[in-house]
């Protein structure tokens, strides 16, 4: 009869609170989320191998790199005739947003090496976005760690369906594919941007940054340019846990 009452809880006590990692909506949003990015990758397998690039080269850079614009960039450069190193370059400029991101997320990622290697691997501009639209560092942290394995997973199952295709997916650009993430990220990024007047004065000046520039640099470029708005955020700087 103790143990009963032990296992019930006392009359009158909460219920329970459910861990992020079960919450349906979260978990539906990751679903979400995961969907876009192997749609995604199955359009950049697919543009790979049709331009001429072998099978392994979109698979092997998806699986190292794992940086959406950053290879769509890099093999771009490569079918222009460009070289390896060129690519490469033109990878870790777009890339190097992520710092930025990862400095956003980085009291979410754990104090281990083993935690903050893999994390800083999974680092997105959907995961950091998905992570920082939660409410509480539990939620964060549930939603970083499951966008970001199923992104991982998804996108390099499109990847490798996309390539294995090859020609016979045609032209990629008529299904509207490129959509998919900005779509996704609109709809993780507005809720947050409703609630918090600083998040407006640095993202609205920052998206009109890139609109303006995008039709004169190069792809990718308009992201890094609009982190100029964070110099506008005047945001909550107190640490987690520490009583308002």
């Amino acid at each position: 009869m103790r143990s009963a009452q032990r296992t019930s809880g006392s009359p009158g006590s909460p219920p329970p609170v459910p861990s992020p990692a079960r919450d349906p909506e979260l978990l539906r949003d990751v679903v979400l989320v995961g969907l876009a990015g192997g749609i995604v990758g199955v359009s950049f397998g697919a543009i790979s191998v049709a331009g001429g690039l072998p099978v392994w080269v979109p698979v092997v850079m998806s699986l190292v790199v794992y940086a959406g614009s950053a290879q769509f960039s890099a093999v771009g450069v490569l079918l222009a005739g460009g070289g390896p190193l060129a690519a490469a370059a033109t990878g870790l400029l777009l890339n190097t947003r992520l710092a930025a991101f990862s400095l956003a997320v980085a009291g979410i990622l754990g104090r281990g090496w083993p935690s903050r290697l893999l994390g800083a691997h999974l680092v997105t501009d959907e995961t950091v976005a998905f992570a920082l639209a939660q409410q509480d560092p539990a939620r964060r942290r549930a939603a970083f760690w499951l966008s970001g394995c199923a992104l991982f997973a998804l996108w390099n199952m499109g990847v490798l369906a996309g390539a294995l295709a090859g020609t016979a997916l045609g032209d990629t650009a008529v299904y509207g594919l490129d959509a998919a993430f900005p779509a996704v990220l609109a709809a993780l990024v507005l809720p947050a941007l409703r609630e918090d007047a600083s998040l407006r004065r640095a993202a609205l000046p920052g998206a009109a940054l890139a609109l303006a520039v995008t039709p004169v640099v190069p792809a990718g470029v308009p992201v890094l340019l609009a982190l100029a708005g964070l110099l506008l955020h005047r945001g909550d700087a107190r640490p987690e846990g520490r009583p308002a």
